[in-house]
Parts: C-alpha cells; structure tokens; sequence
C-alpha cells in the first residue's frame, strides 16, 4: 500500500456531503433561488414551501412539532441563542447557570460570558470515563437556577449523557434543560419530548448534509420557553432569529437527516465494527494506550485513544494523508492540552498523546486495516526515539523518578 493514499477519519469534526443531499439542493441554487421572506410572488412562495417542508422534517427526527424549530447558521450560533437568550429573557427570575467541564467551548464560552456580566455559573466535573454525576447535579439546582447546559454525546471521547435522567431532574425543579445534540441527532435515540429537553441544538454538517446551517428547538408548551434574541432586523423565524434564510442548505439538511433516520440502527452498528475493529488492532498490536471515553455508553464512531510516551502533534505527522485529530478539532490552532481530557482526570502527557479518529458512512474496512497499520509503524517509529518508554519496558516507575533539573 503506498503511503500517498488518504484517508479521511475526522468525521466529528465534519462529515463528506452525502450526493443524495447535494441532488436534493442544486435546483435551490440556480433554478428555484427565491427568497423564503419574499411573499409577494412564486419564487418566494416555492422557497418558503421547500423551509417548511425541511422543518417539518427535521422536527419530525426529534419528536418535536415544526412550530418549535428556529433555523441557523449552526450549532454555535444555536447554542448561543439558547444559553444567551434564556438566561436574558429570565434574568428576573434567576442568574444561576449549570453546565459541565467537558462541553464543546460553544457553550462554556457564553456561559463565561455571562459570568463576566453579572451570572454565576456552576461548572459540573466528570469521572475518569467523562460521565457527570445526577447527584452532583440534583445538588448543583437552586431556587435561583434558570438554565442547565449539558450535551448528549461528547465531540472528544464520544461518552453519552443520560438526558431523559438530567431532563427529569431538571424539570422537578423546574429549570430550562438545553442540550447540544451536534453529535447525536440522527445518530442515538433522541426525543425532545420523552427527554424532557426544552431546547436542542444541531448541525447538517455533522449528518453528511452542508456546512452553514443548524437548528435550535424551542419547547412550545410544557414549559412554552422564551428566548431574547442575540440578533435582530427583520423579525424573520417569529422574532428568534433574524436574517435571509439559506434555503439550500435547509433542503440540504432535512434530505440528510431524511438519509440519516432510514436506516439508522444498521448504520450505526456498521460504524461501531468498523471503530471496533480498528481498537483491537491498535489495542492488540500495541502497549501503553489509553481508551478516553465511556467504554459501552459511546458513539458509535467515535475511538478516542491516548499513545503513551508519543507526543500527538508528532504522531498526526506520522499519519500524513489520514485525516485525525489530536485534541479538540474545534480548538486546534492552541497547543494547550484537551479540556475534556483534563477534566476526566487526565494527565497533560496523556492528554498530549491523544488522538481522536472518528469514522463514517464512508469509510471501509479497508480503510481501517490501512489506518491501523500506518498508526501502529508510526507510534513504533516514535517510542523508538522514547527514552521513557524504553524505562518504562525496564519496569522502572517514570512517577518515582527524581529528576535533575540541572
């Protein structure tokens, strides 16, 4: 096999646009390019028919009604309309705030901006396999409490949140429960209703649909939220978020999601194998490597592993041509080690050597055995030049060691 080939395992970070989904947009583009918001004649009405069609859709996926989805530009910006758009509108009521150290920074950055404005936020940690504790977050409620931020599946590690369980805990208390569903809609068994989620967010490009547009659910009754909009001009999706709606990547989105839920339990244990097969051959070829995440509650694609005594920036290098991510794909242009890691009790060294591959519709068995053995030559290649791994196969403690400074 020549080294040349790539290879794309970075599929939490974006995925290919599936070709069914690009079909389904291009007529959006040239032939039928209306303005959803024009009403006074056929191009617009033929846009505003295709939107809510896709609502109709999308909202069907995760069981809520088409009245309670406000379209995006994605996940962050959903995310930011709904953590700073309830603690606004309910400001009089309370400015306590709880989230978890292991979110995606589109929720913890506004969350700290909030914090720098006046709100006090309460930041849950997470054991060794980055699961929160229900107690931890029972205890964590207060009568001043407006808001819990907790994510569904983890964009690192691929550790899965009980929601229906937090949805319930926060609805005895009466708090708002938001959950950032960017790596689980389509994928994991998800219903806003049965949850107990009031607010939900996601993204096309995370479900072989287009990059630029997601949702946000907003709960209609039941509580009915409200939201302080974060932009304004034009009072377009009833007054949540104005701005010229990108009517292609909308019909994009709904075929993806359509695509996603056809055969959503085949395609998922499709994925699992293949992620499968992909850790025992590391794990099996392979001494001092880590599994980061929940070992069972965890995507389906997701295969996050640390390489001891490999530096991951080193070992990306190695992999020229296959498409991973070390650390947190979002965050990458920092060298700081993983948020997610660290907060999971991680040490900066093992947090360092991490790399996350994470796979897809696309990708072969194949593809995987060719992945497995440029991972296993490459992390090979580097610990020869370890002299800690070389003490570590003499049995020597690396904690114990007293080192000279000097």
């Amino acid at each position: 096999m020549s080294d040349k080939r790539l290879v794309y395992m970075d599929n939490q970070a974006t995925t290919r646009v599936d070709p069914r989904v690009v079909e389904a947009m291009l007529p959006w583009f040239s032939e039928k390019y209306g303005n959803a918001a024009s009403r006074n004649h056929a191009f617009g009405w033929e846009a505003e028919k295709a939107v809510e069609a896709a609502r109709r859709t999308l909202a069907e996926g995760i069981g809520a009604g088409p009245r309670e989805l406000i379209f995006t530009s994605g996940s962050t910006e959903a995310n930011n309309l709904a953590i700073l758009g309830a603690a606004r509108m309910y400001r009089e009521r309370g400015r306590h705030l709880v989230t978890c150290a292991t979110e995606h920074k589109a929720v913890l950055d506004p969350m700290l901006a909030l914090q720098a404005r006046g709100w006090e936020v309460t930041v849950l940690g997470v054991d060794a396999d980055g699961m929160i504790d229900l107690d931890e977050l029972r205890a964590a409620l207060r009568d001043d409490t407006v808001l819990v931020s907790i994510m569904h599946g983890n964009n690192e590690v691929g550790t899965i949140h009980p929601v229906a369980e937090i949805g319930a805990i926060c609805h005895e208390r009466g708090v708002l429960y938001h959950c950032d569903a960017t790596q689980t809609v389509g994928k994991e068994d998800l219903d806003v209703e049965r949850d107990g989620i009031d607010l939900l967010s996601f993204s096309a490009h995370k479900i072989y649909g287009p990059k630029g547009v997601g949702a946000l659910y907003v709960r209609r009754r039941r509580p009915r939220v409200r939201l302080e909009p974060i932009v304004y001009g034009g009072g377009h999706e009833r007054g949540f978020r104005s701005g010229t709606l990108n009517v292609p990547g909308i019909v994009g989105f709904a075929r993806a999601l359509e695509l996603c839920l056809e055969d959503r339990a085949g395609e998922q244990a499709r994925i699992a194998a293949l992620r499968d097969r992909l850790q025992e051959r590391l794990l099996g070829e392979l001494d001092y490597v880590h599994l980061n995440g929940h070992p069972e509650r965890r995507l389906a694609c997701n295969l996050n592993l640390s390489f001891e005594f490999v530096e991951g920036e080193s070992l990306l290098m190695g992999l020229d041509g296959v498409a991973v991510s070390s650390g947190s794909a979002c965050t990458s242009a920092s060298l700081e080690p993983s948020h997610v890691l660290r907060a999971m009790g991680r040490g900066d060294d093992l947090a360092h050597s991490s790399i996350r591959f994470s796979l897809g519709r696309f990708n072969t068995e194949e593809e995987v055995d060719y992945v497995a053995e440029r991972t296993i030559a490459a992390v090979r290649r580097l610990r020869e030049m370890s002299p800690l791994y070389e003490m570590a196969l003499e049995g020597i403690d690396l904690n114990k060691v007293e080192w000279n400074r000097h």
